[in-house]
Order: structure tokens, then C-alpha cells, then sequence
């Protein structure tokens, strides 16, 4: 199973009313199946701030955090996501990876 198929499952236990996972190793220098963005939208994050949404989604995806190299979040509550209704782009990366040469 892929990296992002492993950690869309394991996101799949936090109860989301949105979710998009996007690989975006393509953008960087480490290779293939190492940078993500997650855009999650769940009632879960009511009331927390953006570091204890976090560790949720961190919590969620348990030993697999280990397994790749970046994960861009981008968590909401039902009623920011009605409001905002899309997520920031990622910026392009500007190397500095230690599998640079």
C-alpha cells in the first residue's frame, strides 16, 4: 500500500466531514512518497487551537509520522471550512534538503 493510501486510512479514525490528502513529493527533492498535504475538516477541532488539532491528527496517524518526511495541515471546523471553503496553497520548495548536492 502507498504512503498516502496508509495515511488517508489512518486519518479515516479521526471523524472528518472533509478530507483531502494531496501528494506533493513532486515539489520536492527527497523523492517520491515523502511530503503531503492535508486539508481536514472535522467537528473534532472545536474549541482547540491549531497545535492541539494537531496533535490529534498526529495522534491519528501514530507510527506512521515516522515514515515520511513532511506533512503540511490544514485543519478546520465545519463551520471555517463553510466559511473559508478552501485551503492555502503550498508554497515551492526552496531546497535545503541533506539529499541535496
Amino acid at each position: 500500500m502507498m504512503m498516502q493510501e496508509r495515511i488517508r486510512e489512518a486519518l479515516g479514525g479521526l471523524s472528518t466531514h472533509h478530507l483531502e490528502l494531496v501528494n506533493e513529493s513532486h515539489m520536492h527533492s527527497r523523492g517520491e512518497d515523502t511530503h503531503f498535504k492535508a486539508v481536514i475538516v472535522s467537528p473534532e477541532f472545536a474549541g482547540l487551537n491549531a497545535v492541539r488539532r494537531h496533535q490529534k491528527v498526529y495522534a491519528a496517524l501514530g507510527e506512521l509520522m515516522g515514515q515520511f518526511h513532511a506533512l503540511a495541515l490544514h485543519t478546520y471546523t465545519p463551520e471555517e471550512w463553510a466559511a473559508q471553503g478552501t485551503a492555502p496553497e503550498s508554497p515551492t520548495c526552496l531546497g535545503g534538503s541533506k539529499h541535496d548536492h
